[in-house]
């Protein structure tokens, strides 16, 4: 494959090959376009400080009327494992998350689906914010924030409904301020991508 349109460098031909495919399926779908160097200042967001380290290696634009582009980033990520004698092994993994800008400010939000220890974790400590006329929703998501007001208004019921229509098991949402990002710590998959273009897409066209 030559004139790949995605940084190859230091890609073996499996991770190339499922680049690849990923990229077509977005291109297909959604006509992406290679956006050249963007800061998205993934630094300010939490679900990628916790990680031994991080880079973005490629960003593509989803083209909208409103010229309220979203995003799709092939992000690469570093690990470490232990090893059995006590060792650490590096390894780099490689993901797939998408972003969009906000019109309203949400401060910052955090969302993802409820598990179990979150419900008792709830009843000794408050911190979720709960919709109670969206029981629904509320019994879905586990929703944290620091500014329940921002938030309170700016998660309104299309909101709402465009997160749940994802129907996704396994993704966080996290929002600072303006800009939303949604992804997951698995590998990169084309499917897992056009399903995280499609609620982008929303988001930029009506939020």
């Amino acid at each position: 494959m030559n004139n790949l349109p995605f940084n190859t460098l230091g890609l073996c031909a499996e991770e190339i090959e499922c680049m690849h495919e990923t990229y077509k399926a977005l291109k297909d779908k959604h006509s992406i376009q290679f956006t050249g160097h963007i800061d998205f200042q993934l630094h300010d967001f939490e679900v990628f400080k916790n990680l031994p380290g991080f880079s973005l290696r490629n960003s593509y634009a989803i083209k909208q009327e409103n010229n309220n582009d979203a995003y799709i980033l092939f992000v690469e990520v570093s690990n470490k494992t232990k090893h059995e004698d006590g060792g650490f092994i590096s390894t780099c993994d490689y993901q797939t998350w998408a972003l969009s800008y906000l019109k309203q400010d949400f401060g910052r939000v955090k969302i993802r689906k409820e598990t179990l220890i979150d419900k008792i974790s709830e009843l000794l400590h408050p911190i979720e914010l709960d919709f109670e006329d969206d029981r629904s929703f509320s019994d879905a998501f586990y929703v944290l924030v620091n500014d329940f007001n921002k938030a309170s208004k700016a998660i309104n019921r299309d909101f709402r409904n465009a997160v749940m229509d994802l129907r996704h098991d396994d993704f966080i949402i996290e929002i600072v301020n303006h800009t939303l990002i949604i992804g997951n710590n698995k590998s990169m998959h084309y499917t897992k991508a056009l399903y995280l273009a499609d609620f982008v897409k929303k988001v930029a066209s009506q939020f």
